[in-house]
C-alpha cells in the first residue's frame, strides 16, 4: 500500500484529493509487481493507462483548439502530438516526483524502473485516468492543465510568436550571414542525479565563446546559450 505521507505529496502536486484512494493505488501499480506476486494481488495500472491515453488527447484537443482558434487542424495536431508524447509526459512525471510513488517488482526496480520514460509515461496516463474515475472530467480537465501548465504556456507563446523562441535558428542565421560559419555547441558540465540532471553548454564561434547557457536537457541549455549570444551580439 502506499503510504499516508506518500499519497498526501502526490495529492498535493497533483491539486487534487481523492476520495477512493483503491484508484491511485492501481494507478501507481505496475504489472511487474502484480506478475511476481503470483497471488491475489492488487490490479496493475495498463487498464488506467488505456483510459488516461483518452482523457489526456481529448484535454489537450480542447485547449489547443480554444487557445489558438486560428491555427489549423495539421498544426494543431503536431502540437497535441508533441503534448502527450513519451519525453513530454515523462518530463511532467518528473517535475511531480512520479517515480518515487511507483509501485514495482523488485526486477523493475533493479534496472532503474523509476527513471524509464516509458514508465513515468504511462504511470501518469493512469494518475490522470484514476483522476477521471473518482472526480469525473470537470476533475481530470483541471489536473491535466495544471499539470501541463508549463508546456501549455510555452506552446501557446510559441505559436503567437513563431519562432521567437527558436534562439538556435536566429543565431545560426546570423553567424552564417556575419561570419560564414556555423556556431559551435560543447557541453561543459554535468551536474545532478540521472533523473534530473542539469547541463551546461558553451557556445562559441571561430574558438571564441560567446554565450552560455543551461537546462535540464542539452536541447534545452544550447537555446539558452544562444539567448545570450543573440544579447550580446546586439540582435
Amino acid at each position: 500500500m502506499t503510504s499516508a505521507s506518500s499519497a498526501d505529496s502526490l495529492q498535493s502536486s497533483l491539486g487534487y484529493r481523492f476520495k477512493v484512494l483503491a484508484l491511485i493505488e492501481e494507478a501507481l501499480t505496475h504489472s511487474s509487481l502484480v506478475n511476481e506476486q503470483k497471488t491475489a494481488s492488487p490490479q496493475h495500472n495498463e487498464r488506467l493507462e488505456f483510459l488516461g491515453d483518452a482523457v489526456l488527447s481529448l484535454v489537450m484537443s480542447e485547449y489547443l483548439a480554444s487557445a489558438l482558434p486560428q491555427s489549423s487542424e495539421g498544426t494543431l495536431s503536431k502540437l497535441k502530438a508533441k503534448l502527450v508524447s513519451e519525453a513530454s509526459l515523462a518530463q511532467v512525471a518528473r517535475r511531480l516526483g512520479l517515480g518515487e510513488h511507483l509501485k514495482l517488482g523488485r526486477g523493475e526496480d533493479r534496472s532503474k524502473g523509476r527513471e524509464k520514460d516509458s514508465l513515468l509515461a504511462d504511470a501518469l496516463e493512469a494518475v490522470l485516468a484514476a483522476v477521471h474515475l473518482d472526480g469525473g472530467f470537470d476533475a481530470s480537465r483541471k489536473v491535466t492543465r495544471h499539470i501541463f501548465a508549463e508546456e501549455l504556456t510555452n506552446i501557446a507563446a510559441q505559436q503567437e510568436q513563431p519562432g521567437a523562441g527558436d534562439y538556435k535558428t536566429q543565431f545560426q542565421e546570423w553567424c552564417q550571414k556575419r561570419h560564414d560559419t556555423l556556431p559551435r555547441y560543447a557541453t561543459v558540465r554535468e551536474t545532478g542525479p540521472d533523473h534530473q540532471k542539469l547541463f551546461e553548454v558553451e557556445l562559441s564561434i571561430q574558438g571564441e565563446v560567446v554565450g552560455v547557457g543551461s537546462g535540464r536537457s542539452k536541447k534545452e541549455a544550447e537555446q539558452q546559450a544562444a539567448k545570450q549570444a543573440l544579447r550580446q551580439v546586439g540582435t
